[in-house]
């Protein structure tokens, strides 16, 4: 949805926060709190409520729907029935996959297909009340009367069912899936199902959704012994009487009770990306017995331990909670992907085996998340951060496309532009993450250099890229946006060079960084098509998607002309140059944020939040807030992004104005509620915003702690006046993660007008390697 306040950024503009921040709920002392699994499970978040581990490889979950883009995560909060309960989920993504093996535990006559979302009366879907979500903890009511728990450990869902007296059968569908209406053909195949005479069921199933060809397979254990087991093949065909197995494509097993009441049946299921026996490993390492008490009660601590590394003093309850759930969230993806053994799948489709403390991990949503979440996670979690970091490498080495766009299962999906795993590699070496970047450097060096080298979608034009230096934008859809995006790409990859002692490519690289110039008509000052003889579109509009009628060609990746002139992130006084200089960006900025929230037609779904043309809910311009502090007015940057912390998140399911892609959204409310954001992660510093909260408790890990507090704060005092840091004064707008990583204490000094803090040129952020 788009915001409707359209309040200029002139003056004070403080009416805004005054509306919309309530009364002040105070704490004793800095305190975690609870977080809210239902946020984002509305609106477009695409969040779902089930429960996992930190990370974890399973992540179960009621599934609402499966057939619509706001149930990417299977999930939608505004939905009346509940089809089952499957193992794998996506959180936030812009688009669906996994929900691997659906549980459907019911009374009543057999039913074998889900039924329609809008009749909840036919197949399989049931009503449900009393739903209850927490970290590692998930419980609902039924319509049939079974009461539903679930609970996880890693590699393990585990089920608990109290049914009422009588009769009661279980439905696994292990056709259920993502759908979606491009899907053509034969999307599962290779699918398999059987139970063995102790009773253990065990499937295997190859899926061609997003990640096309990833391969699930799944050993699953009962408490109590069914009366009588049936399996239906393809078409819903029943096998006969008395098999022990199927096979096919879109298969399904019944196991029916007697008598469903009285103990409750517990079931435990292990999964694997490698074979059946993984699966069983899972199942026989972390849930030998049926102790689904003492899973819950460890899966609760180890979230209560985790979303304790930030505390927070002052706000009120709901912004709190919104820290909590966006945390929770930050700590969902990437995903395990390694079994007990070691085992996973690589890029290159080949099975692996990782050490063990270097485990392998799935669902990347790198476009998004290597501008907030991983920032992050190098502050709060740096050793899971150089876990990710080591398979990043490693990926790299094994992908036929060189460096991971957007990983998901063992396969590259290629989704979004550029390969932006080597922002997340470059930030780490800048960080000082302990890694062997070198091994990765020759085929990152091809993908950058060899125009011969395996393409993608993710990487299309790159032949006209280092020829014209650009991209034309009649011979390649989303054309400006490749440009921008493999320019930044480029600038990352010259720390990469550097670090491999590969001095020369490194210098070409950064020249080439700057081609995202080559797409930004300095005459009008906008992002613009250009096409292969040279020219501009013209008549432009920056409101457009592009210069194609047609809604497919598009000149920008899920943005417009306003929102790709300010997508730059690593050398923004290059951009303020070649714009005009700082008077003529901070008034093209006041223009962006402060204009009509006018799209086209043909605008994608993702470009929400509107602000004026700043779309907080997709990511490419997150860091435009930002933006004021280079140019020399920094209380325009705390001014708007307090705004956006206060109007753009809510306590409630629909609290995330987008899709939240794995946890970007959530991890640049935290970051930003702490008071500062990295605006080019890959140059390891964090420039000032407003910090949302009076005080702040971060552990950074090793026994360090980072504290702010916001001395003088409130929803009207949103100005930053002064800074210290370990009690000396600090002029600089920004500061350094060497520097906050030590640990120490952060002081804001709030106020309710501007101040001239920051505002020197020699106090504005470094960008390109240097000041203005």
């Amino acid at each position: 949805m788009r915001s409707t306040r359209r309040q200029l950024l002139s003056g004070t503009g403080l009416a805004i926060f005054g509306a919309a921040m309530p009364k002040t709920a105070w704490a004793q002392a800095p305190a975690a709190a609870k977080p809210n699994l239902f946020v984002g499970t509305g609106g477009h978040g695409h969040t779902f409520p089930g429960p996992s581990l930190p990370f974890g490889m399973v992540q179960l979950g009621p599934d609402t729907d499966n057939a619509r883009w706001d149930a990417c995560s299977g999930y939608h909060r505004t939905d009346g029935s509940i089809l089952g309960f499957s193992h794998t989920h996506l959180s936030g993504t812009g688009i669906g996959d996994m929900l691997d093996v659906l549980v459907v535990p019911t009374r009543g006559a057999l039913e074998l297909d889900p039924g329609a979302l809008d009749n909840p009366d036919k197949g399989y879907r049931q009503r449900f009340s009393d739903e209850h979500a927490e970290p590692g903890y998930y419980r609902v009511r039924l319509e049939s009367g079974v009461l539903a728990e679930l609970t996880v450990t890693e590699r393990t869902g585990l089920h608990r069912y109290r049914f009422p007296k009588g009769p009661g059968h279980i439905l696994i569908d292990f056709s259920h899936m993502i759908l979606d209406v491009w899907d053509k053909g034969t999307i599962i195949d290779q699918a398999s199902l059987a139970i063995d005479e102790a009773g253990m069921l065990t499937g295997s199933r190859r899926t061609h959704r997003w990640a096309k060809g990833r391969e699930n397979h799944f050993a699953m254990q009962l408490s109590r012994r069914p009366d009588r087991v049936r399996f239906f093949g393809d078409g819903n065909a029943p096998a006969p009487a008395g098999a022990k197995g199927v096979a096919g494509n879109k298969l399904k097993v019944a196991l029916f009770f007697d008598d469903a009441g009285g103990d409750p049946i517990l079931i435990k299921t292990g999964i694997s990306a490698i074979d059946v026996a993984g699966a069983k490993a899972a199942l026989a390492a972390e849930a030998p017995g049926w102790d689904f008490d003492g899973a819950c009660t460890s899966a609760r601590r180890t979230w209560t331990n985790l979303l304790d590394c930030v505390r927070v003093k002052g706000g009120t309850e709901a912004q709190q909670s919104i820290l909590a759930s966006a945390l929770y969230h930050a700590f969902l993806a990437p995903t395990l992907f390694t079994d007990r053994d070691g085992r996973y799948v690589g890029l290159d489709r080949q099975v692996h085996k990782a050490p063990a403390d270097a485990p392998a991990f799935s669902t990347y949503s790198l476009w998004d998340t290597y501008r907030a979440l991983h920032p992050l996670l190098t502050l709060v979690q740096p050793e899971r951060a150089g876990m990710f970091t080591r398979d990043l490498i490693r990926q790299t080495q094994q992908s036929p496309y060189g460096p991971p766009v957007w990983p998901l299962q063992g396969v590259e999906t290629g989704t979004m532009t550029g390969w932006h795993s080597v922002v997340v590699l470059a930030e780490a070496k800048a960080k000082g993450i302990e890694a062997d970047y070198a091994a990765a450097w020759p085929n990152i060096r091809r993908r950058a250099f060899d125009r011969d080298f395996k393409d993608s979608d993710s990487s299309l034009g790159r032949a006209f890229y280092y020829d014209l230096g650009y991209i034309p934008a009649d011979k390649v859809w989303e054309s400006v946006s490749r440009t921008q995006e493999y320019a930044y790409d480029d600038w990352a990859m010259a720390v990469l060079a550097d670090a491999a002692g590969a001095h020369d490519d490194a210098a070409a690289l950064r020249k080439r960084s700057l081609n995202y110039r080559n797409v930004i008509d300095a005459k009008i000052g906008f992002a613009r098509p250009k096409f292969s003889d040279g020219k501009w579109w013209a008549p432009y509009d920056p409101i457009q998607i592009g210069h194609m009628p047609k809604p497919w060609w598009r000149d920008y990746t899920e943005a417009n002309g306003w929102q790709a002139t300010f997508l730059n992130q690593h050398d923004v006084y290059g951009l303020i140059k070649h714009l005009g200089g700082d008077a003529k960006f901070e008034k093209k900025l006041d223009s962006f944020f402060n204009g009509p929230s006018t799209l086209p037609a043909n605008a994608p779904p993702d470009i929400t939040g509107l602000v004026g043309q700043y779309a907080h809910g997709n990511e490419p311009d997150q860091h435009a807030p930002y933006l004021y502090a280079f140019c020399g007015a920094p209380w325009k940057t705390q001014a708007m992004v307090r705004r956006l912390l206060t109007e753009m998140y809510k306590d409630d399911p629909d609290g995330v104005i987008g899709n939240d892609d794995c946890g970007q959204m959530s991890a640049w409310f935290v970051l930003s509620a702490l008071g500062f954001y990295p605006v080019d992660p890959v140059s390891a510093v964090y420039v000032f915003g407003s910090p949302l909260f009076d005080e702040a408790e971060v552990a950074l890990g090793g026994g360090r702690t980072l504290r702010v507090r916001a001395e003088g704060n409130g929803p009207d005092r949103p100005y930053v006046q002064s800074v210290r840091w370990n009690g000396r004064p600090w002029t600089r707008n920004w500061i350094a993660h060497d520097e906050l990583a030590k640990g120490g204490e952060l002081v804001f000094a709030m106020g309710d007008r501007p101040s001239r803090f920051g505002t020197a040129k020699a106090d504005r952020p470094p960008s390109f390697g240097g000041r203005p």
